[in-house]
Parts: C-alpha cells; structure tokens; sequence
C-alpha cells in the first residue's frame, strides 16, 4: 500500500539531494575555472623569472614526476637546451601562449614564450587543477552531505505533523457507530483537508436521507402488504369454511380478487424501489408517438372490460431522450387509473402535442378528478383521496403508489407533472417535456 508520507519522504530527499548534486557540479565548475585563472597566471610568472642567458648544457637528472611544472628551454636555434622532466611525453615544439596538450599521461596546460634569447614552455597536469576544484567544492558540500539524514527525519516528522489532521478524520470515522451519519466538523483542519470533509458531509448527508426514505417506504410497504395479506387469509379461510359450491365459488373469486390487488401492490412497490430519486434517464432517444400507441393498445380491452372508452385523441411527432421501459410504466401508471377512476360509459382520451418545440402528452377521464387543495399530496406515497360521492361509484379500491411513481419517474427526465380539470370535468394530467 503506497503511503503519502514515505512518497513525500522519497521525493523530497530526491530533489534535495540532485539539489546539493547540481550545486557541487556549479561550484566545482567555478572552482576550476578560478583555479585555471590562478594556474595560468602562475605559469606566467615562472616563465618571467626565469633567467634571460643562454644556458650551456641540457640538464637531464631531474625527478620524473608529474606533478608541478614542467619546464623546456630552447635556444634561437631550436637546440634543447633544459628539460626538468626528460620522461614527460611533451611535444618537441613551443607553441607560443596557453594550450592545451594531451599525451598519454593525461592532459597538460602549456605555456609558451620568449625570454630572453631562449623559447620557454612550462607545462602543468590538469589534474593537479581538477583535484584541486574538487577538494574545494566537496569542502564546501560535505556539511550538507552529514545534514542530509538529519533533513529526512525532519521531513518525516514534518510530513506526519502535517498528515495528522487526516489521521484525526480517520479516527473519526472508525470509531463512529454505523447508524452515526451526523456531518463532521471542519473546525480546526487545513485547507487541504476541509474539502474532503466536506465531501464526506455530503455523502453522509445523501445516505441520511437515502436510509431515511427507505426506512419510511419498508414502515409504509409493511404496512399497506399487511391489509391484503390479511384479507387473503380470511378469504383462504373462508372456502375452506364454504358449505356447498355457490358459497366456495363466491369465496374463491373473492380469495383471487385478493390475491390481483395484493399482487399488483407488490408490483408497485417493486416498480417504486427500482426508480432511483437521483438517477437518470438511460439516454436513448424515444419515439413518444410509438410508445404512447402500444401503452393505449395494451390497456384497450381492460378498458373495455370496465366499460370505459380510451382511445388517442391526437398524436403528433415528437421524441425524447429518456429511459423507455420507465416511460412506459410512467404511462401506463396514468392510463390505468384513469380507466379505473372513470365510471361505465365514460371515456379517456390520451393526447401527445408540441408546445414551444417541447412535446406535451395529456391524459383527460370524465372521472371524479381530484379537489385542488390534494393535487398535489395524491404524489405522496399510500397517500389516497378521501373517497365522495363520484368516487365512490367507482368501486376502486389501490395502493395509493401509481402517482408516486409517476413523479419519481418524471423527475428522472427532467418533467414537470401537472394535474388539473379536464373539459368533462374530471381529471387531465400534463407531463411537460
């Protein structure tokens, strides 16, 4: 697991330490040319004080080694006249002024002029000029060399110090109980550290409300499945009690209209939990005039068999990005508590527009419709209108969730749902694209 603090560690050290690299190579280089400088010039003022008279013999028993000067003298006739290191692999000639000269024994510095009646060439190794830059630069690094180990426990320490406070936001975390979805404080924390604190409160803020809507739609499902779940058994009990056929017939068909409304509450519910609050349409474009003709098509003959007229009043061109399966149960939901809201021998029409070049799709019954003062609490799940007089002739009995799903689908899309009266009286729904 990769840690921020030995991460910090390594690369601080890193670029301290090609730092102090950089460094010594800068004031090794300036080292060396101040000791050419230094070098050079005193060459110069060996070759001036040398003397000026012509010299009688070659000298050859010098010391053969490299190191200091070097020094050749020839006469006006090119005769070699003195040689301090006859084992030198000089060259035989003087190129008068500074040059630079390589044998097999390195590199030498050369220095050539006319004294007197003689040619002067004083020679001198390079790596007595290199050693030197390097003594004085590795004299001027060797302190921070020894304060390199010194650097890194202070940067471990330094870089713990500075990670506490996400240290602190962990201990917070891991010793808060899981139903603790309280925001964490921000106080007391860098700059650094509070956006992510933040983020977390955000988080915590989603999940409070997210648990908190689950836990109100299991308390609501638990109690809206217990009413027909009750009346199954009763109904069950009730053939089993039955004493001759009409009675078991009239018991069984009671016992299975329990067993559809029961269903279909599971249904909803299913349909309920599956439409997220936040989520969003899956991106493809719907043809709104097919998929309202096949919602139409498939509630046709439970239409007909409540003895209600649906049809598709009007229906032009129009397409939406969206989700068609939650369209779908979105259309289907309105259709089918139209046809079940609207007595015998009234009628539903189904009518798709574009307003503005934004499709309009409406729902108009002859039902009761809905007072202004619940149209907008029939959203709220299990929430029902009290039944009137209209609306007790038509024998309806539901969950209270269709609308429900309606909105939440709806604002999957980015719509707007909108109840109001129909012409006839009775209830339009608008869903505005």
């Amino acid at each position: 697991m990769r840690s921020i603090r030995r991460t910090l560690l390594i690369w601080l050290l890193a670029l301290v330490i090609f730092g102090v690299g950089f460094a010594g190579w800068l004031i090794y280089r300036q080292a060396l040319a101040e000791a050419n400088e230094l070098f050079d010039y005193q060459l110069q003022q060996i070759a001036s004080a040398l003397p000026s008279e012509p010299f009688s013999s070659v000298l050859s028993s010098r010391s053969e080694s490299d190191e200091g000067v070097v020094i050749q003298i020839w006469n006006r006739n090119g005769v070699l006249m003195y040689y301090s290191h006859p084992r030198v692999p000089l060259a035989p000639h003087a190129e008068l002024g500074f040059s630079t000269e390589t044998t097999p024994r390195g590199e030498w510095r050369v220095y050539s002029a006319i004294v007197g009646d003689n040619v002067v060439q004083l020679a001198q190794p390079l790596s007595i000029r290199n050693r030197v830059a390097a003594g004085v630069a590795w004299r001027t690094l060797w302190p921070l060399v020894l304060l390199l180990p010194l650097l890194g426990v202070a940067i471990w320490v330094i870089v713990g110090r500075g990670l506490a406070p996400l240290r602190r936001v962990t201990h917070a975390l891991d010793t808060r109980h899981p139903e603790a979805l309280d925001p964490l404080s921000d106080r007391r924390l860098p700059q650094e550290v509070r956006p992510v604190v933040r983020a977390l409160n955000a988080l915590l803020s989603r999940l409070s409300a997210a648990l908190d809507t689950q836990k109100a739609f299991v308390a609501d499902a638990a109690h809206e499945l217990r009413t027909p779940l009750a009346a199954v058994q009763i109904q069950a009990q009730l053939v089993g009690r039955a004493q001759d056929d009409d009675a078991r017939r009239e018991a069984l068909a009671d016992l299975n209209e329990g067993i559809a409304r029961a269903t279909r509450l599971a249904e909803q519910l299913l349909a309920l939990a599956r439409s997220e609050p936040d989520g969003q349409g899956a991106g493809v474009t719907v043809d709104l005039c097919a998929l309202l003709e096949g919602c139409v098509r498939g509630y046709v003959l439970v239409a007909q068999e409540r003895g209600v007229d649906l049809g598709i009043e009007a229906s032009e061109p129009a397409s939406v990005e969206g989700n068609p399966d939650a369209l779908r149960v979105m259309f289907n939901n309105l259709i089918d508590n139209a046809t079940k809201y609207t007595p015998r021998g009234g009628r539903v029409d189904v009518c798709l527009k574009v307003q503005e070049g934004r499709p309009l799709v409406e729902i108009s019954d002859t039902g009761p419709g809905v007072p202004q003062e619940e149209r907008e609490r029939v959203f709220d799940r299990f929430y029902r209108v009290g039944e009137g007089a209209d609306r007790a002739r038509t024998d309806v009995s539901g969950s209270g969730l269709g609308l429900a799903i309606v909105r939440r689908i709806a604002a999957q899309h980015g719509t707007r749902v909108e109840l109001g009266e129909s012409q006839a009286g009775g209830l339009k729904v608008s869903i505005r694209f």
